[in-house]
């Protein structure tokens, strides 16, 4: 739909509206005022730009993390395993307390 035919059906259907008295006098300056104060949305050109670089170079970081993870070589078999090895630290005293009983 044709946007300058639709506002000339909205501003019309509008006209034939009566108005209602309990409106506050000024009420539609005040609103005008209340959006013209607002920023800028070229003020915020700048931001966005930013915004997009940071999260262009975050994927790009991700990607090549995401590489390394399943190209990295993989670590010897006779290694301990990290979590193994975590466990059993961690489990040392309830274990050593279960033999003393």
């Amino acid at each position: 739909m044709n946007l300058a035919e639709l506002q000339k059906k909205l501003i019309a259907a509008a006209r034939t509206q009566v108005l209602d008295e309990r409106v506050p006098f000024a009420f539609e300056k005040r609103v005008t005022a209340l959006l013209s104060s607002r920023v800028a949305p070229q003020n915020l050109d700048l931001w966005v730009r930013g915004l997009w670089r940071a999260a262009i170079s975050c994927v790009a970081i991700a990607l090549v993390c995401g590489a390394f993870a399943v190209f990295a070589p993989s670590p010897a078999s006779n290694t301990p395993d990290l979590s193994q090895t975590l466990d059993s630290t961690l489990l040392a005293s309830v274990d050593q307390s279960d033999q003393s009983q």
